[in-house]
C-alpha cells in the first residue's frame, strides 16, 4: 500500500509506476492544463495522464517542463501516460499516432501507452503496434483502457506480452470486482479514472459520515479507498489548492468496516460509456 505521493507499485515487466497522479481528461489546452500539470508536479506528484483525444497534449508538455524546473527533478523522475484514439488502431496508424503524442508533449519517450477503448476489429492490430514500441525500448509499459474481462481475454490469446495496466472506471457506485479480480490473476495492475464520479459523490450521506470522522473530505476518503484497494488512482483538478487537496491521503487509514460500508454503495452505475456498447 502506498505510504506517501512518490509511492511506486511494480507492474509486471518490473517497471514500477506511481499509484497516484493527475488526469487531465476535459482540461483546455493552453495555460490550464499547463498550470495544472506545473502545479502537480511542483507539489509532489510524479505521474500524468492524458490522451490523444483529450487534445491537450502540447500543453501537457509545457507543464511537464515547467514543474521539471520548478521541482528540480528530471524527466526519469516522472511517469507519463497517454493513449491512442480510436480513429488510429491500426498497426501502422497507431505507430504514427504515438510519434504524434511524442512531438506533441515533446518528449522522447512515454512510460505507459494504452489502447484507449476496445473498438471491435481493430484491437490486435494495434496491440501489435504497442509490442513493437514496448520491444524496441520506445516506451516503457503498455496497457489498455475500458477492457472488460472478455476484451482481455480475447486480447491475450494472440498477444505476445500481456497488458500491464487496465485504466477503467472505477468509483464507489461502479466497483468492477470482477474485472479486478481478473486483474488480480492475471498480474494485469487496476488503474482507475474518473474515482471521483465527477462529483457526483460529494452529498453521499455514508461518505460524509467517513470523512467527518476522520476529518477529511468525501473526495480524501474516496480515493484513500482506492489506494487501499490497490487501485492506481488519477483524480482531475485544475485548481492548485485542491490538487495539494487530493493527494493529502496518506495520514490516514479507513477500516475494514468503512471499506466495505464504501463498498456497499455499489450500483454498477457509470458515468461514461459502457465499453460494450459506445458510438465514437
Amino acid at each position: 500500500m502506498a505510504a506517501n505521493l512518490q509511492d511506486r507499485v511494480t507492474l509486471h515487466n518490473g517497471v514500477t509506476m506511481p499509484w497516484f497522479g493527475l488526469g487531465v481528461f476535459k482540461v483546455n489546452d493552453g495555460s490550464e492544463v499547463v498550470d495544472s500539470v506545473a502545479a502537480a508536479i511542483k507539489n509532489g506528484y510524479r505521474s500524468i495522464d492524458t490522451a490523444a483525444i483529450y487534445g491537450n497534449e502540447e500543453g501537457v508538455g509545457q507543464g511537464i517542463q515547467i514543474g521539471l524546473k520548478e521541482a528540480g527533478i528530471a524527466r526519469e523522475d516522472l511517469f507519463i501516460t497517454s493513449k491512442v484514439w480510436n480513429a488510429d488502431l491500426g498497426y501502422e496508424a497507431t505507430l504514427a499516432a504515438y510519434d504524434e503524442s511524442l512531438k506533441k508533449l515533446g518528449l522522447e519517450y512515454l512510460d505507459l501507452y494504452l489502447i484507449h477503448w476496445p473498438v471491435e476489429g481493430k484491437i490486435k492490430d494495434a496491440w501489435r503496434a504497442l509490442e513493437t514500441l514496448y520491444k524496441a525500448g520506445r516506451v516503457k509499459a503498455i496497457g489498455v483502457s475500458n477492457f472488460h474481462v472478455h476484451h482481455l481475454q480475447d486480447l491475450m490469446k494472440d498477444a505476445e506480452i500481456k497488458p500491464m495496466i487496465d485504466q477503467v472506471e472505477f468509483h464507489p457506485r461502479l466497483t468492477q470486482q470482477e474485472l479486478r479480480e481478473f486483474c488480480l490473476e492475471q498480474g494485469i495492475q487496476f488503474e482507475a479514472w474518473s474515482p471521483l464520479m465527477q462529483g457526483q459523490l460529494l452529498d453521499q450521506p455514508e461518505l460524509q459520515e467517513i470523512a467527518s470522522k476522520h476529518g477529511k473530505s468525501v473526495a480524501q476518503v474516496i480515493l484513500r479507498w482506492d489506494l487501499q484497494h490497490g487501485v492506481i488512482t488519477i483524480p482531475k483538478s485544475i485548481k492548485e489548492h485542491r490538487i495539494v487537496e487530493n493527494a493529502s491521503i496518506f495520514d490516514f487509514e479507513l477500516t475494514p468496516e468503512e471499506m466495505e460500508r464504501i463498498d456497499g454503495l455499489n450500483q454498477h452505475h457509470r458515468v461514461g460509456p459502457d465499453p460494450d456498447n459506445f458510438d465514437f
